[in-house]
C-alpha cells in the first residue's frame, strides 16, 4: 500500500517549510503566516548522463550583443519615468498597491497609447470581458488592437499568448491565476510562485513584455511569497491616501533603471492625469502670514519636489505632551525636538507637538530636517516664515545643518517656482555655481539657532 503523503506548512513571509503547523514562524518570527500546502511531488534521482540533457549554450560576455535596448514607450512620460525610460522587450513587471488605487485604471491607458502600434492581450482573472468593456468606454480606450480574454487557468492563457503573439500581456491579478496541477487554492503560496515563474520563462523565451498585477496584505505588503518579488524583473508600487486625489507610483526594484524615481498622477473621472509639475500641486493654497508653515525640498531620484510642512504647537491638556506627525518619520520628529531644546534653547515641555506634510506627500529624506525644525519653532513662538523662503538641510545631534545632496537642482527648482531665499547647510555653499548665488539669494547656515534668525527676517 503506497504511503500517503503528508501536507507540510510553509511561511507566507518567508518561505520557511515545516512538518507541523507553528502560530508564530520559527524562521522569522510572523505570527499565523503558516499556510498548509501539499507536497511537491519529488522525481526520482538520476545522473545527468543517464538523462541525455543537452548542456546549456554558454557565451562569453564580450560577445553578448548589447547595443540596442528595445524599449515600449507608453505615452505617459510619468510612468516612463518610473520604469526608466520605458518597457524593457521581455521584462517582467509587477504592479501593487491598494485596492481602488488605480493598477487596472492606469494599465488600460497604457493599453489606449501603446495599442497604436503593438498588439495587447489583456487577462482577466477577475472581472468579465463586459466589465472590462465599460471601463474602457469611461477611459475612453478604443484601440484596436486590445484583446481580452477572461481566464484563470494558466496553460489556456499560455495557449493563447503563443497563438496571438502579442507584444505586451497583462495579467490582472496573479493572485486569481491557478496551475490545475497543484491542488492547492488560487492565490496560495505555491500557486502565486509556480505561476509566476511560468510567465516569467514565457516573457523571457518569447521577449514579450509582461505586467502582472498584484495583491497587497492588510500590511500594507504584497501578497504572496517574497520570491515573487525576486522572480520579477520591475516592482512598481502605488501609493496614495483615501481622502486625496493624488497617486505616487514607485519603484522598489527595477532591473533596467534607477529605483529614486517616482510619478505623480491624479485620479479623475477620465482616469489617471499627469502631474508634470509636482511642486506646484503640492504648494498650491498655500496660507499666507501663518505661523507654524514650511517649505522642504526632497529630492526624488533626479526630481526635486517642493513640499508644504505644517507644525502646530500647544499647552497640553494631559499629563505626557502628545506628539503626533503624518508624512514624517515619527521618531526622527522627536529626536529634532530633542536637539532643539537640549542645543537651541526652544523648549518643548507641556507642548502637544502636531506636524503635516501637506497633500499626502512622505519625506523620507534627511534634507527635510530643518524645514521640520523651522517649522516646529515658528509655531512655539508664533512667528510666521517668510512665505518667500526655502530651507534644506540634515541636522546632527550637535545642532549642525550638515551637507546634503543635488544642492544646485534643489535652488534651481524653488528659483523657478518663485522663491526668492533658500537657507540651505555652511558647507555646501561652496559647491553652487556663481550664476545661481547672483539670481537668488543663498544664506549658508552652521546651526539651526542661525538658521531660524535668517529665515524671519522680512
Amino acid at each position: 500500500m503506497a504511503q500517503r503523503s503528508k501536507s507540510v506548512y510553509v511561511c507566507g513571509n518567508c518561505s520557511y517549510e515545516s512538518a507541523k503547523w507553528y502560530g508564530k514562524c520559527p524562521s522569522c518570527g510572523e505570527w499565523n503566516t503558516m499556510e498548509e500546502q501539499a507536497p511537491v511531488p519529488v522525481k526520482g534521482k538520476s545522473s545527468i548522463s543517464s538523462r541525455g540533457i543537452p548542456i546549456a549554450p554558454v557565451q562569453k560576455l564580450n560577445e553578448i550583443n548589447s547595443d540596442i535596448e528595445n524599449r515600449l514607450r507608453t505615452g505617459i512620460g510619468e510612468f516612463d519615468r518610473v520604469l526608466g525610460g520605458g518597457i524593457v522587450e521581455g521584462s517582467l513587471v509587477l504592479l501593487s498597491g491598494d485596492p481602488g488605487i488605480g493598477k487596472s485604471t492606469i494599465l488600460l491607458q497604457v493599453c489606449q497609447s501603446l495599442g497604436k502600434t503593438n498588439k495587447i492581450l489583456y487577462v482577466s482573472g477577475e472581472e468579465s470581458a463586459r466589465q472590462i468593456k465599460l471601463r474602457a468606454n469611461r477611459l475612453g480606450v478604443d484601440t484596436e488592437n486590445l484583446f481580452i480574454i477572461a481566464e484563470t487557468d494558466v496553460a489556456s492563457i499560455v495557449e493563447a499568448i503563443k497563438s496571438e503573439k502579442p507584444n505586451l500581456v497583462i495579467i490582472d491579478s496573479i493572485q486569481t491565476m491557478v496551475i490545475d496541477e497543484i491542488s492547492s487554492t488560487a492565490g496560495s503560496i505555491t500557486q502565486v510562485r509556480e505561476c509566476t515563474n511560468i510567465f516569467m520563462h514565457l516573457a523571457k523565451s518569447m521577449a514579450i513584455s509582461i505586467f502582472v498585477v498584484g495583491h497587497v496584505n492588510k500590511d500594507g505588503a504584497i501578497a504572496g511569497p517574497k520570491v515573487l518579488e525576486h522572480i520579477v524583473d520591475t516592482v512598481l508600487y502605488f501609493e496614495g491616501e483615501r481622502n486625496y486625489s493624488y497617486r505616487l507610483l514607485r519603484s522598489a526594484k527595477n532591473r533596467f533603471g534607477s529605483t529614486n524615481e517616482i510619478g505623480v498622477f491624479e485620479m479623475t473621472q477620465q482616469g489617471m492625469r499627469e502631474v508634470e509639475n509636482p511642486s506646484l500641486m503640492m504648494l498650491s493654497g498655500r496660507p499666507k502670514n501663518t505661523s507654524g508653515s514650511c517649505v522642504a525640498c526632497t529630492m526624488e531620484g533626479s526630481r526635486p519636489i517642493l513640499a508644504e510642512v505644517q507644525a502646530l504647537v500647544t499647552g497640553t491638556g494631559f499629563g505626557t505632551p502628545r506628539r503626533m506627525c503624518t508624512g514624517f518619520d515619527y521618531n526622527r520628529m522627536n529626536m529634532i525636538i530633542a536637539v532643539l531644546e537640549k542645543r537651541a534653547g526652544y523648549y518643548f515641555n507641556g507642548m502637544d507637538a502636531y506636524l503635516n506634510v501637506i497633500g499626502g506627500f512622505k519625506l523620507y529624506e534627511p534634507a527635510a530636517d530643518l524645514s521640520v525644525a523651522l517649522a516646529l519653532i515658528s509655531s512655539l513662538k508664533d512667528e510666521a516664515v517668510n512665505e518667500k523662503t526655502l530651507a534644506f538641510g540634515e541636522i546632527g545631534l550637535a545642532g549642525e545643518i550638515r551637507v546634503v545632496n543635488n544642492c544646485e537642482q534643489r535652488i534651481s527648482e524653488a528659483k523657478r517656482l518663485g522663491f526668492e531665499k533658500c537657507i540651505i547647510p555652511f558647507h555646501s555653499y561652496k559647491s553652487i555655481s556663481k550664476e545661481l548665488k547672483t539670481s537668488i539669494d543663498i544664506v549658508p547656515v552652521r546651526n539651526i539657532r542661525s538658521a531660524y534668525d535668517v529665515i524671519t527676517e522680512k
